[in-house]
């Protein structure tokens, strides 16, 4: 029985059978108010090219009409496990209608019900993608059926209705849209409820697009509406003109909705945000860059994906990497913006991700496998959205950027409201580039894993250089990955830096292409040796970069005096890399740090940075030397949390810092201090957000007790305040509220998923390694269990969020591995709890390389 999944084949011999015309949606959400179902009517009209049989989508309660051209159906008989079999269906053109009774989700997916605590009101908003449309309506649910929408709901009074098409007048509380354009049913949306508002507008010659922004009323006051408008005018302005071709849907809405489980979804002219970037407290401009990228990102799918959209899921890489490129670039290069620096955080950050994920055993190619849905469920990674988007920046500038637009422009003109293969890309910019992507497309996009660059430099007596080549490793693919590793064509720049007056300044640089296993670099024989050489200036390509010792030793010194942020950035990206990797010890990574930080200007690298050696103090370090080298940690960021600029974003993000780490008595009574006021720090604001963070380690460290945390949530009271509560009780470091809080998540399945999320991440705390140790068994125990019972989010949670990450040991290593070896999980459930296990042992081998480090 093949459950909620769909394999690839039976999508083709579906799509080989039907064209689809049109949907006509009726949704009685009226009784939304006391949750549980809602009516849900669909008629679809679509053409079957031959005389046959084939299956709708749905999952429903119950389903109480099935009209298949008229005739009856029982729905006994063909409804079952999420499909309605369709036999004897006409060539020709045929219709069918579904009655059903369809369920409120509280896990994000489907028509997810939310109910504030500020108003009690209840929101709802939809989440399709993957395969959820069938949650709400019975459908063809495969990006490359599309059809027309035309939907019709019924609503409580004083709710606002948001769909795909322009929101009409209600008429006694029932909501009539115009049918949308021809798109795939992830992209339909339905937002509904009393949600505040605020409208205006974009123009371009003599057209207009409505523009809409939308919160629940206790927000209001943190929807910063004319910053958002701003942004989302200037992505208009830059992708008309990049993309050549029309915005194409009568309206955009952006809406921020509660418990949203990514950070925003692309449907059609009806964008959702989670509202947590509706910032209710002082945040870095480091978070209004990235919620900046997330409104550019999503603006660029309205073409890339919605417009043109993937004929199957293996091609998700090329939506996601589209709209992540296209929006850096949009940030950095577009008049105006408030980012010019986008693709420094861009390396610092995503491209990070992308080199952890792809030395997973879980690495795949970038045009990944896709058999069935539960392949797709779980490929929203690092390579998906963070390789891919590098791998596009290398195709820039292989092929130039202005042959590459020029080519997006034919691909839109070509294949609008279409579906579309990579071939149909890499074709239009052939044609605009007069270069030959096959060669490149299957070393790129067609094989895993990620090469190493290294120079080769010799100097005379003099100083000059005498030989220097760039030599590429493909190092193995992890235990477990599929394939094998492969050199790579990379478009690179080298940069030369020279230290000047205190400053690393770059005094030249050569472009030019790396291939095989030894390029030699003949521009650079004959010249004074700088100080730094740096491969891969400029961020071109994807690879990990190694510098040479003396170049290293320069950098240790003085990383924190590049005059630009983007050199910088990578240095400190490849020291965190050869961290990971056990190349350098953490207690150096720790030294290099502090000596550098308090010269990186740019804030998203400093708060990366603060991430970066949290992580490798918990898990990296040696554990005889680990609390050491976390007091040395806190310490410094208590100093310089008193040291920053008052009011600052660096004193902010070194008040969280300090907050996520404070150990002594001395530190801890600061944090209560700061917290009821006894105590200050100069230019601090101790507001809501910063209270929880305080309040959080106060918990986490036993001197928060459930009193204080009640006491906090009824001067909070709201959605968020409710997560930081349950947090701050998981927390603690008792057997008791361990108990509570692992039950309320795995042995119980109520709680909505932003609950369950908040829960998950108190209950692991990395300084509270022998209460948690009894949990290892319990996981193991329990884990399968939990993946079979619930929904894909929801069982995702669990199964990532609580797998024994903390417990870094061989003993971890084997339990892992007798599960494995016994538990015959599902392949999607293998994937999570092998990169699991991943994890720990990298944690071993770097641990290994810190003990065997020099003592501090």
């Amino acid at each position: 029985m093949p459950g909620t999944n769909l394999t690839r084949n039976e999508a083709q011999e579906r799509a080989a059978l039907l064209a689809v015309d049109r949907y006509e949606i009726d949704l009685d959400l009226s009784g939304a108010p006391e949750g549980g179902t809602f009516r849900s009517a669909t008629t679809v009209v679509f053409t079957a090219r031959e005389a046959g049989s084939t299956f709708a989508d749905l999952v429903a309660d119950g389903v109480f009409e099935v009209l298949l051209n008229g005739a009856a159906l029982d729905p006994a008989e063909v409804f079952a496990d999420s499909r309605i079999a369709l036999e004897g269906l006409v060539r020709g053109e045929n219709e069918l209608r579904v009655v059903a009774d369809c369920r409120y989700t509280n896990s994000g997916e489907g028509l997810h019900r939310s109910v504030d605590p500020v108003d009690q009101q209840v929101y709802l908003y939809t989440q399709f993608e993957v395969p959820d449309a069938r949650r709400v309506f019975a459908c063809f649910e495969q990006p490359d059926l599309k059809a027309t929408f035309r939907f019709t709901v019924t609503a409580p009074e004083g709710w606002t209705v948001i769909s795909n098409a322009p929101t009409p007048e209600p008429k006694d509380g029932v909501w009539r849209f115009d049918p949308t354009p021809r798109v795939s049913t992830y992209i339909t949306a339905i937002i509904a409820g009393p949600y505040h508002a605020v409208h205006s507008s974009w123009s371009s010659g003599e057209r207009t697009v409505p523009l809409g922004l939308y919160c629940r009323p206790s927000l209001a006051e943190h929807l910063d509406a004319e910053a958002l408008f701003a942004v989302t005018r200037q992505g208009f302005d830059w992708f008309e003109e990049k993309f050549d071709y029309p915005f194409p849907f009568a309206k955009y809405d952006q809406l921020f909705v509660p418990e949203f489980n990514a950070g925003a979804m692309e449907n059609a002219g009806a964008v959702t945000i989670r509202d947590q970037y509706l910032f209710r407290s002082k945040v870095t401009d480091a978070a209004y860059e990235m919620r900046a990228e997330t409104v550019l990102h999503e603006l660029a799918h309205m073409w890339f994906g919605d417009l043109v959209t993937m004929e199957w899921w293996n091609d998700l890489w090329l939506n996601e990497s589209f709209a992540t490129y296209t929006s850096i670039a949009c940030q950095a290069h577009a008049p105006g913006s408030h980012w010019p620096q986008a693709w420094t955080s861009f390396a610092n950050q995503m491209k990070t991700w992308a080199y952890r994920q792809d030395q997973l055993p879980s690495t795949h190619p970038i045009m990944a496998e896709i058999n069935d849905l539960d392949d797709v469920l779980v490929n929203f990674d690092g390579i998906t959205y963070a390789k891919g988007a590098s791998v596009l920046k290398q195709l820039v500038a292989y092929v130039g950027q202005d042959a590459f637009f020029r080519g997006v422009q034919a691909y839109f003109k070509r294949h609008a409201w279409g579906n579309t293969r990579l071939t149909d890309l890499l074709t239009a910019l052939e044609e605009t580039s007069g270069r030959d992507l096959k060669a490149w497309s299957a070393a790129w996009l067609e094989t895993a894993g990620i090469n190493v660059l290294r120079p080769e430099i010799a100097v005379d007596e003099s100083g000059a250089i005498t030989e220097f080549a760039i030599r590429q490793e493909a190092p193995a693919l992890p235990a477990g990955a599929k394939g094998e590793p492969v050199l790579r064509p990379h478009r690179i720049a080298v940069g030369l830096y020279e230290l000047r007056e205190g400053a690393l300044v770059r005094t030249d640089r050569v472009e030019l292409d790396v291939d095989g296993a030894r390029t030699p670099v003949p521009q650079l024989i004959g010249r004074a040796r700088p100080d730094v050489l740096l491969l891969n200036d400029d961020d071109l390509s994807y690879a990990k970069v190694r510098l040479d010792p003396d170049s290293m030793a320069v950098v240790a010194r003085h990383v924190g005096d590049f005059t630009e942020s983007l050199p910088r950035a990578l240095c400190w990206a490849s020291a965190w890399d050869m961290t990971r990797d056990g190349e350098m010890a953490t207690r150096d990574y720790l030294t290099l740090v502090l000596s550098g930080i308090d010269k990186e200007r740019d804030i998203g690298v400093v708060q990366s940075l603060h991430r970066q050696v949290k992580l490798a103090l918990d898990l990296y370090a040696a554990p005889d030397w680990r609390e050491t080298g976390l007091a040395t940690w806190s310490d410094a960021a208590l100093a310089r949390l008193r040291a920053a600029d008052a009011g600052g974003d660096h004193q902010l993000a070194w008040a969280r810092a300090f907050a996520a780490t404070a150990r002594t008595d001395a530190q801890l009574d600061l944090l209560a201090g700061l917290l009821d006021g006894s105590e200050s720090v100069d230019g601090l604001e101790v507001d809501t957000e910063l209270r929880w963070a305080f309040l959080s380690r106060l918990a986490a460290t036993g001197r928060a007790d459930e009193a204080t945390i009640a006491a906090e949530l009824a001067r909070d009271a709201t959605s968020a305040g409710e997560r930081h509560a349950a947090a701050a009780r998981a927390a603690r470091p008792t057997p008791e509220a361990k108990a509570e809080a692992w039950a309320s998540v795995v042995e119980h399945d109520k709680l909505p998923n932003a609950l369950q999320e908040a829960v998950i991440g108190g209950f692991v705390q990395t300084d509270q390694r022998e209460l948690l140790a009894p949990y290892t068994e319990k996981y193991f125990a329990a884990v399968k269990d939990v993946w079979n019972g619930r929904s894909h989010e929801m069982a995702q949670q669990v199964v990532a969020g609580l797998y024994p990450v903390v417990q870094v040991s061989r003993a971890t290593l084997d339990a892992t591995d007798a599960w494995l070896a016994t538990a015959e999980p599902t392949p999607a459930l293998r994937r999570l709890v092998t990169e699991a296990r991943a994890g720990v042992e990298r944690a071993l081998h770097a641990q290994a390389a810190d003990a065997a480090a020099e003592p501090r």
